[in-house]
C-alpha cells in the first residue's frame, strides 16, 4: 500500500510537469514553422519585389499558397493564416486542448506576439 501511495504522489507531480513540457514543445514548434513561413514570404518579396496577395485563411490554404512550406505542427494543433496588408502578418492558433485560443503572430517588420498560450515556462520569442 505504500509503494502505491508514493507512486501516486510521484505521478501527481510529474504528469503537470510533462503537460507543461509537450505544451511547450508545441509552442516552440508553431513558432519555428511561422518563421519557416517567413522566410518564404521574404524570399518572394526578393524574387517579385512585392509580398504574395492574402491567403485564404486555414493552414491549407496557406500551404497552397506556398508550396515550398511544409509545418511541422499539425492541423489538431494549430491554424495558420497568412494576411498582406502594407507588409505582412503570419498568425498561428491553437485549434484545441490546452492550445485553443494560444496565438501566435509575426509581421514583416519582425513584431512578434504571443497571446492566451496557457503558462507553461518561458516561451517568448
Amino acid at each position: 500500500m505504500v509503494v502505491v501511495a508514493i507512486i501516486a504522489i510521484l505521478a501527481t507531480v510529474a504528469v503537470p510537469g510533462y503537460q507543461n513540457y509537450v505544451s511547450r514543445s508545441k509552442i516552440r514548434t508553431a513558432q519555428s514553422d511561422l518563421m519557416a513561413l517567413s522566410a518564404l514570404v521574404e524570399n518572394h518579396r526578393q524574387r517579385a519585389l512585392a509580398y504574395p496577395a492574402d491567403a485564404a485563411a486555414g493552414t491549407a490554404a496557406v500551404r497552397d499558397a506556398f508550396p515550398g512550406w511544409s509545418p511541422a505542427s499539425t492541423a489538431q494543433e494549430f491554424s495558420f493564416s497568412y494576411t498582406a496588408d502594407t507588409g505582412y502578418t503570419l498568425t498561428a492558433v491553437g485549434t484545441a486542448g490546452r492550445l485553443k485560443g494560444c496565438t501566435l503572430s509575426l509581421t514583416a517588420d519582425n513584431q512578434r506576439a504571443l497571446s492566451g498560450c496557457p503558462s507553461v515556462g518561458d516561451v517568448s520569442w
